[in-house]
């Protein structure tokens, strides 16, 4: 049986503007090639021990190849919502159904001269046992806060996912401030 999925290249997204309202909409191979903004779903995913999914992309992604990331996520469909896409990128990328909605954290727009889409973070919960998609993730633990803080400095991580990570700990460091202020 083929698969319904189109190449991802093929995949088609919204375009949006810098407040993130939709002006259009461009396959993802031309979104990338042109440094179109659009959207993308991050979630940060912990087991039952409190313990951070942690993996290595596969060598043949689009974006960001053989480096690693303490997310799963990925590209907003079009017409689709960040919570309909939190959701099934991390059931996705897991290997599990039945994950429990992810919840949303913030939104932050990512731009660097190569890239540039507005990333919603989210964080969820995962009791299940994992069974990462092979096309997507090369290399999967669980770490432990200790163990991913000393990762951190020895291994290449994927930029989008260190730029919302650091702005992770910043909003953590507000809300248990009592601030509650969204990351800019």
């Amino acid at each position: 049986m083929e698969d319904p999925t189109p190449p991802s290249g093929d995949e088609l997204l919204d375009t949006v503007d810098e407040h993130d309202r939709v002006v259009g909409q461009a396959r993802r191979g031309e979104v990338y090639a042109r440094r179109l903004r659009h959207r993308c779903a991050c979630v940060l995913v912990r087991n039952t021990a409190g313990e951070f999914f942690v993996h290595r992309r596969t060598a043949g992604k689009l974006v960001f190849p053989s480096l690693y990331d303490m997310f799963v996520g990925g590209v907003v469909g079009a017409g689709e919502s960040y919570d309909a896409a939190a959701l099934r990128e991390a059931e996705e990328e897991l290997g599990v159904t039945g994950l429990p909605a992810p919840t949303p954290l913030f939104t932050f727009l990512y731009e660097t001269p190569e890239h540039a889409w507005w990333s919603s973070v989210y964080e969820a919960r995962c009791a299940e046992p994992v069974n990462p998609q092979t096309s997507e993730v090369a290399w999967h633990a669980f770490l432990t806060q200790g163990e991913l803080d000393q990762r951190l400095t020895e291994w290449d991580w994927v930029p989008d996912g260190m730029a919302a990570y650091r702005r992770l700990l910043a909003w953590r460091e507000r809300e248990a401030d009592g601030f509650g202020t969204t990351p800019g």
